[in-house]
Protein backbone atom coordinates (compact mmCIF):
# COMPACT_ATOMS: atom_id res chain seq x y z
CA UNK A 1 0.00 0.00 0.00
CA UNK A 2 1.41 3.96 -0.86
CA UNK A 3 0.77 6.01 1.51
CA UNK A 4 0.64 9.95 1.44
CA UNK A 5 1.48 12.21 4.45
CA UNK A 6 0.00 15.85 4.40
CA UNK A 7 1.63 18.34 6.29
CA UNK A 8 -0.29 21.56 5.86
CA UNK A 9 2.58 24.20 6.77
CA UNK A 10 2.28 28.02 8.20
CA UNK A 11 5.46 29.90 9.16
CA UNK A 12 7.29 26.92 10.73
CA UNK A 13 10.69 27.46 8.49
CA UNK A 14 12.27 25.90 11.48
CA UNK A 15 10.65 23.01 12.31
CA UNK A 16 10.40 21.55 8.80
CA UNK A 17 13.93 20.12 8.52
CA UNK A 18 13.58 18.29 11.76
CA UNK A 19 10.33 16.71 11.22
CA UNK A 20 11.16 15.36 7.65
CA UNK A 21 14.07 14.02 8.84
CA UNK A 22 12.04 12.31 11.47
CA UNK A 23 9.43 11.53 9.13
CA UNK A 24 12.28 10.17 6.29
CA UNK A 25 13.38 7.61 9.16
CA UNK A 26 10.26 6.53 9.66
CA UNK A 27 8.78 5.87 6.10
CA UNK A 28 11.98 4.55 4.93
CA UNK A 29 11.86 2.03 7.76
CA UNK A 30 8.07 0.75 6.94
CA UNK A 31 9.12 0.78 3.26
CA UNK A 32 12.05 -1.63 4.09
CA UNK A 33 10.20 -3.78 5.77
CA UNK A 34 7.77 -4.25 3.22
CA UNK A 35 4.76 -2.64 5.50
CA UNK A 36 4.37 -0.27 2.76
CA UNK A 37 5.01 -0.23 -0.66
CA UNK A 38 5.72 3.56 -1.33
CA UNK A 39 5.56 6.81 0.49
CA UNK A 40 4.84 10.29 -0.64
CA UNK A 41 5.24 13.48 1.48
CA UNK A 42 3.22 16.44 0.48
CA UNK A 43 3.61 19.82 1.88
CA UNK A 44 1.11 22.33 1.05
CA UNK A 45 2.66 25.88 2.13
CA UNK A 46 -0.19 28.12 3.35
CA UNK A 47 0.96 31.40 2.51
CA UNK A 48 4.04 31.40 4.78
CA UNK A 49 5.05 34.95 5.45
CA UNK A 50 8.79 33.27 6.40
CA UNK A 51 11.25 31.28 4.49
CA UNK A 52 9.04 28.50 5.27
CA UNK A 53 8.67 27.78 0.86
CA UNK A 54 12.48 28.38 0.40
CA UNK A 55 13.15 25.54 2.70
CA UNK A 56 10.74 23.03 1.16
CA UNK A 57 11.86 23.81 -2.52
CA UNK A 58 15.12 22.82 -0.99
CA UNK A 59 14.04 19.68 0.14
CA UNK A 60 11.80 19.07 -3.40
CA UNK A 61 14.98 19.54 -4.96
CA UNK A 62 16.92 16.87 -3.61
CA UNK A 63 13.80 14.52 -2.50
CA UNK A 64 11.72 13.61 -5.03
CA UNK A 65 9.24 12.18 -3.06
CA UNK A 66 8.67 15.31 -0.77
CA UNK A 67 6.10 17.48 -3.22
CA UNK A 68 4.92 20.96 -2.59
CA UNK A 69 2.11 22.89 -3.02
CA UNK A 70 1.97 26.44 -2.64
CA UNK A 71 -0.77 28.54 -1.83
CA UNK A 72 -0.65 32.68 -2.65
CA UNK A 73 -2.38 33.44 0.21
CA UNK A 74 -3.49 31.79 3.99
CA UNK A 75 -6.53 30.11 3.21
CA UNK A 76 -6.43 27.76 6.47
CA UNK A 77 -5.45 24.70 7.64
CA UNK A 78 -8.67 22.78 6.30
CA UNK A 79 -8.04 24.23 2.76
CA UNK A 80 -4.51 22.92 2.81
CA UNK A 81 -5.32 19.16 3.63
CA UNK A 82 -8.27 19.60 1.02
CA UNK A 83 -5.50 20.61 -1.33
CA UNK A 84 -3.29 18.00 -0.22
CA UNK A 85 -5.50 15.12 -0.36
CA UNK A 86 -6.94 16.00 -3.68
CA UNK A 87 -3.02 15.94 -4.99
CA UNK A 88 -2.31 12.67 -3.31
CA UNK A 89 -2.04 9.26 -4.70
CA UNK A 90 -1.90 6.97 -1.78
CA UNK A 91 -4.59 4.60 -0.89
CA UNK A 92 -4.07 5.77 2.68
CA UNK A 93 -3.50 9.51 3.54
CA UNK A 94 -2.22 10.49 7.07
CA UNK A 95 -2.54 14.52 7.99
CA UNK A 96 0.13 15.86 10.42
CA UNK A 97 0.58 19.15 11.96
CA UNK A 98 4.39 20.35 11.38
CA UNK A 99 4.57 22.38 14.59
CA UNK A 100 6.32 19.02 15.61
CA UNK A 101 3.80 18.24 18.34
CA UNK A 102 2.83 15.10 16.34
CA UNK A 103 5.24 12.42 16.76
CA UNK A 104 6.28 10.67 13.36
CA UNK A 105 6.65 7.72 14.90
CA UNK A 106 2.39 6.81 15.59
CA UNK A 107 2.17 6.47 11.82
CA UNK A 108 3.49 2.78 12.75
CA UNK A 109 0.59 1.92 14.53
CA UNK A 110 -2.02 4.07 12.95
CA UNK A 111 -0.98 1.56 9.87
CA UNK A 112 -1.34 -1.68 12.14
CA UNK A 113 -4.64 -0.32 12.94
CA UNK A 114 -5.90 0.42 9.82
CA UNK A 115 -5.07 -2.96 9.04
CA UNK A 116 -7.25 -4.33 11.12
CA UNK A 117 -10.08 -3.59 9.28
CA UNK A 118 -10.62 0.65 10.08
CA UNK A 119 -11.26 2.47 7.49
CA UNK A 120 -10.45 5.67 9.71
CA UNK A 121 -8.48 6.03 12.85
CA UNK A 122 -7.88 9.20 14.50
CA UNK A 123 -5.36 10.33 17.16
CA UNK A 124 -6.43 11.36 20.83
CA UNK A 125 -4.09 13.64 22.55
CA UNK A 126 -4.64 12.12 25.93
CA UNK A 127 -1.73 13.71 27.49
CA UNK A 128 -1.99 17.05 25.48
CA UNK A 129 0.98 19.51 26.26
CA UNK A 130 -1.10 22.85 25.76
CA UNK A 131 -2.60 25.80 27.88
CA UNK A 132 -5.04 24.56 29.94
CA UNK A 133 -7.49 27.58 29.58
CA UNK A 134 -6.99 28.80 25.91
CA UNK A 135 -6.79 25.37 24.70
CA UNK A 136 -7.35 22.22 26.50
CA UNK A 137 -10.75 23.07 27.99
CA UNK A 138 -12.74 24.38 25.10
CA UNK A 139 -11.36 21.42 23.05
CA UNK A 140 -12.85 19.26 25.81
CA UNK A 141 -16.42 21.29 25.22
CA UNK A 142 -16.15 20.75 21.90
CA UNK A 143 -15.23 17.04 22.03
CA UNK A 144 -18.33 16.51 23.79
CA UNK A 145 -20.75 19.09 21.73
CA UNK A 146 -19.33 17.27 18.22
CA UNK A 147 -19.81 13.71 19.42
CA UNK A 148 -23.29 14.41 21.05
CA UNK A 149 -24.81 16.01 17.43
CA UNK A 150 -23.07 13.59 14.98
CA UNK A 151 -23.17 10.60 17.04
CA UNK A 152 -19.38 9.58 16.82
CA UNK A 153 -17.99 9.22 19.86
CA UNK A 154 -14.27 9.93 19.86
CA UNK A 155 -12.33 11.75 22.48
CA UNK A 156 -10.20 14.28 20.41
CA UNK A 157 -11.67 16.08 16.87
CA UNK A 158 -9.07 18.57 16.50
CA UNK A 159 -6.12 15.96 16.83
CA UNK A 160 -4.37 16.63 13.23
CA UNK A 161 -2.83 13.24 12.97
CA UNK A 162 -5.14 10.70 11.51
CA UNK A 163 -4.90 7.99 9.05
CA UNK A 164 -7.88 6.81 6.60
CA UNK A 165 -8.65 5.74 3.23
CA UNK A 166 -8.53 7.44 0.71
CA UNK A 167 -11.83 5.92 -0.47
CA UNK A 168 -13.64 6.97 2.33
CA UNK A 169 -13.51 11.02 1.63
CA UNK A 170 -13.54 10.76 -1.96
CA UNK A 171 -16.28 13.37 -3.25
CA UNK A 172 -15.86 15.36 -0.43
CA UNK A 173 -15.24 18.72 -0.16
CA UNK A 174 -13.73 20.60 3.00
CA UNK A 175 -14.68 24.17 4.03
CA UNK A 176 -14.01 26.72 6.75
CA UNK A 177 -13.41 23.78 10.05
CA UNK A 178 -14.51 20.97 8.20
CA UNK A 179 -11.02 18.82 8.43
CA UNK A 180 -12.09 18.06 12.01
CA UNK A 181 -15.23 16.41 11.28
CA UNK A 182 -13.01 13.80 8.55
CA UNK A 183 -14.26 11.06 11.33
CA UNK A 184 -18.00 11.80 10.95
CA UNK A 185 -17.83 12.16 7.54
CA UNK A 186 -15.95 8.63 7.73
CA UNK A 187 -18.49 7.14 9.94
CA UNK A 188 -22.05 8.62 7.40
CA UNK A 189 -20.55 7.18 4.67
CA UNK A 190 -20.54 3.50 6.36
CA UNK A 191 -16.36 3.56 7.38
CA UNK A 192 -15.23 1.84 10.69
CA UNK A 193 -13.73 4.50 12.88
CA UNK A 194 -11.47 4.21 15.70
CA UNK A 195 -9.46 5.69 17.55
CA UNK A 196 -5.25 5.47 19.38
CA UNK A 197 -4.32 7.59 21.98
CA UNK A 198 -0.73 9.23 20.12
CA UNK A 199 2.40 11.20 21.68
CA UNK A 200 1.53 14.99 22.20
CA UNK A 201 4.81 17.08 22.08
CA UNK A 202 5.33 20.37 23.24
CA UNK A 203 6.02 22.93 20.63
CA UNK A 204 9.54 23.94 20.62
CA UNK A 205 9.85 26.47 17.54
CA UNK A 206 7.54 29.19 16.67
CA UNK A 207 3.93 29.89 17.80
CA UNK A 208 0.76 28.35 17.76
CA UNK A 209 -2.22 29.70 15.15
CA UNK A 210 -5.03 28.46 17.00
CA UNK A 211 -7.28 30.55 19.65
CA UNK A 212 -10.03 30.40 21.59
CA UNK A 213 -12.24 32.04 18.99
CA UNK A 214 -11.37 29.08 17.08
CA UNK A 215 -13.86 26.91 18.98
CA UNK A 216 -17.20 29.09 18.01
CA UNK A 217 -16.37 28.23 14.27
CA UNK A 218 -15.73 25.22 14.80
CA UNK A 219 -19.48 24.78 16.46
CA UNK A 220 -20.74 26.79 13.88
CA UNK A 221 -19.29 24.65 10.82
CA UNK A 222 -20.63 21.54 13.03
CA UNK A 223 -24.25 22.70 12.11
CA UNK A 224 -23.80 22.70 8.58
CA UNK A 225 -21.79 19.56 8.36
CA UNK A 226 -25.05 17.94 10.75
CA UNK A 227 -27.51 19.84 8.26
CA UNK A 228 -25.90 18.72 5.15
CA UNK A 229 -25.32 15.21 5.61
CA UNK A 230 -29.02 14.39 7.21
CA UNK A 231 -30.79 16.89 5.45
CA UNK A 232 -29.04 17.53 1.97
CA UNK A 233 -31.07 15.22 0.08
CA UNK A 234 -34.16 15.70 1.60
CA UNK A 235 -34.36 19.49 2.98
CA UNK A 236 -37.84 19.40 2.79
CA UNK A 237 -37.42 17.27 5.64
CA UNK A 238 -36.00 19.72 7.88
CA UNK A 239 -37.83 23.14 6.65
CA UNK A 240 -40.93 21.17 6.88
CA UNK A 241 -40.68 19.91 10.05
CA UNK A 242 -40.23 23.33 11.49
CA UNK A 243 -42.88 24.83 9.59
CA UNK A 244 -45.36 22.48 10.51
CA UNK A 245 -44.35 22.55 14.47
CA UNK A 246 -44.60 26.58 13.94
CA UNK A 247 -47.84 26.35 12.29
CA UNK A 248 -49.70 24.11 14.86
CA UNK A 249 -48.40 26.68 17.34
CA UNK A 250 -49.61 29.49 15.54
CA UNK A 251 -53.25 27.62 15.36
CA UNK A 252 -52.77 26.66 19.18
CA UNK A 253 -52.51 30.25 19.95
CA UNK A 254 -55.25 31.55 18.00
CA UNK A 255 -57.48 28.61 19.63
CA UNK A 256 -56.61 29.67 22.84
CA UNK A 257 -57.06 33.53 22.04
CA UNK A 258 -60.63 32.42 20.68
CA UNK A 259 -61.66 30.32 23.73
CA UNK A 260 -60.54 33.12 26.07
CA UNK A 261 -62.49 35.48 24.69
CA UNK A 262 -65.98 33.30 24.46
CA UNK A 263 -65.37 31.71 27.67
CA UNK A 264 -63.70 34.71 29.66
CA UNK A 265 -64.62 37.42 28.14
CA UNK A 266 -60.78 38.32 27.17
CA UNK A 267 -60.89 40.44 24.41
CA UNK A 268 -58.01 39.76 21.84
CA UNK A 269 -56.30 43.25 22.24
CA UNK A 270 -56.05 42.53 25.91
CA UNK A 271 -53.88 39.06 25.07
CA UNK A 272 -50.77 38.98 22.96
CA UNK A 273 -51.90 35.58 21.26
CA UNK A 274 -53.63 36.53 18.27
CA UNK A 275 -50.24 38.55 17.18
CA UNK A 276 -48.43 35.62 18.33
CA UNK A 277 -50.66 32.96 16.49
CA UNK A 278 -50.43 35.32 13.39
CA UNK A 279 -46.88 35.40 13.22
CA UNK A 280 -46.26 31.83 13.86
CA UNK A 281 -48.76 31.02 11.06
CA UNK A 282 -46.70 33.03 8.36
CA UNK A 283 -43.09 31.72 9.98
CA UNK A 284 -44.61 28.07 9.48
CA UNK A 285 -46.17 29.28 5.74
CA UNK A 286 -42.69 30.46 4.88
CA UNK A 287 -40.51 27.40 6.47
CA UNK A 288 -42.67 25.01 4.27
CA UNK A 289 -42.23 27.54 0.66
CA UNK A 290 -38.22 27.17 1.74
CA UNK A 291 -38.93 23.64 2.09
CA UNK A 292 -39.98 23.53 -1.18
CA UNK A 293 -37.12 26.04 -2.81
CA UNK A 294 -34.54 23.97 -1.51
CA UNK A 295 -35.80 20.92 -2.88
CA UNK A 296 -36.28 22.01 -6.18
CA UNK A 297 -32.35 23.41 -5.93
CA UNK A 298 -31.25 20.07 -4.47
CA UNK A 299 -32.84 18.07 -7.72
CA UNK A 300 -30.83 21.28 -9.87
CA UNK A 301 -27.52 20.07 -8.13
CA UNK A 302 -27.84 16.55 -8.44
CA UNK A 303 -29.25 16.65 -11.80
CA UNK A 304 -26.71 18.95 -13.40
CA UNK A 305 -23.65 17.63 -12.21
CA UNK A 306 -24.50 14.25 -12.49
CA UNK A 307 -24.33 13.24 -8.84
CA UNK A 308 -25.85 10.27 -7.42
CA UNK A 309 -27.33 11.01 -3.51
CA UNK A 310 -26.13 7.96 -2.60
CA UNK A 311 -22.63 6.55 -2.28
CA UNK A 312 -21.83 2.44 -3.83
CA UNK A 313 -19.43 0.27 -1.36
CA UNK A 314 -18.71 -2.45 -4.10
CA UNK A 315 -21.10 -4.41 -7.41
CA UNK A 316 -21.18 -7.67 -7.45
CA UNK A 317 -21.12 -9.99 -11.20
CA UNK A 318 -21.35 -6.69 -12.68
CA UNK A 319 -19.75 -6.47 -16.17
Amino acid sequence: MKISVILPIYNEEKNILILYEELRDVLAALELGKIIENFEIICVNDGSGDNSLEVLKSLAAKDKQVKVINFRNNFGQTAALSAGISAASGELIIPMDADLQNDPKDIVRFIEKINEGNSMVSGWRKNRKDYLISRRIPSIIANWLIGLITGVKIHDYGCTIKAYKKEVIQGVHLYGEMHRFIAAYAAWRGGKVAEIIVNHRLRINGRTNYGISRTFRVLLDLIVVKFLFKYMDRPIHFFGGLGFFSLSAGIFFGLLAAFLRLFYSIHLIQTPLPILSALLIMVGVQFIIMGVMAEMLTRIYYETQNKDPFVIKEKINFE
